[in-house]
């Protein structure tokens, strides 16, 4: 089974989503293989390098009071806890052009790696506030994923993958997906959202019994 993890790393629900779909696999265990890859989507494709005060940022794009931003926060932070995710105090939204560009280089090394720089990338941003345009931010990130550091400065000094990127990104929209976290299975059904563990086990259990049935010929 092929899972395609349509995200961006400045999306929380996808910090959320990505933890219950890795809970929901645990249980299915190793009767059900699985590829993982991550796929770009980005939140903010014009946000300056600088980046923009998250609060204001929200407010303006969501229309959403600091009662409701605190609301949303309290509820990730429970959300997440419950899958193994801990939330920190994001106070900006910066732009993950970059982040992406590694990710998908990262994809073409070794699937593992990808996912611990996922990991890695969502833990920085979303649990202790760092920018993921940063070099310093990256190569840490990149480092703790086992990935050659020398090879990710090269690549983030220049535009490497960067086309790569952007088709990938026009292909997921080309294909009708306008919000993240986004599950594809078999690039055929999507989960869409940060789900509960129980949601993504039913429907991946489901999806594979189907796909079974559908593989093995009748008995004459």
């Amino acid at each position: 089974m092929r899972i395609d993890f349509v995200s961006d790393v400045a999306c929380p629900w996808c910090a959320v989503g990505l933890n219950a779909l890795e809970r929901a696999l645990e249980r299915l265990g190793p009767q059900l293989p699985v590829e993982l890859h991550f796929e770009p989507f980005e939140l903010n494709p014009q946000m300056p390098p600088a980046g923009e005060d998250a609060t204001q940022h929200l407010a303006r794009k969501y229309g959403a009071s600091p009662e409701q931003l605190a609301a949303t926060r309290a509820h990730l932070r429970e959300r997440g806890a419950a899958v193994g995710f801990a939330f920190g105090e994001r106070t900006r939204i910066w732009n993950t052009f970059d982040a992406h560009r590694l990710l998908h280089w990262a994809g073409t090394v070794d699937a593992a790696k990808q996912r611990a720089l996922k990991h890695a990338l969502l833990a920085a941003y979303h649990g202790r506030a760092e920018n993921p345009g940063d070099l310093e931010v990256l190569l840490r990130a990149a480092g703790e994923a086992g990935l050659d550091s020398t090879r990710a400065a090269a690549i983030l000094d220049g535009d490497t993958f960067a086309a790569e990127v952007r088709e990938r990104e026009r292909h997921w929209q080309r294909l009708g997906i306008q919000a993240v976290p986004a599950v594809v299975i078999d690039g055929t059904h999507l989960i869409s959202g940060g789900q509960p563990v129980e949601v993504f086990e039913s429907a991946l259990r489901r999806i594979a019994e189907n796909s079974a049935i559908t593989a093995t010929p009748p008995t004459p």
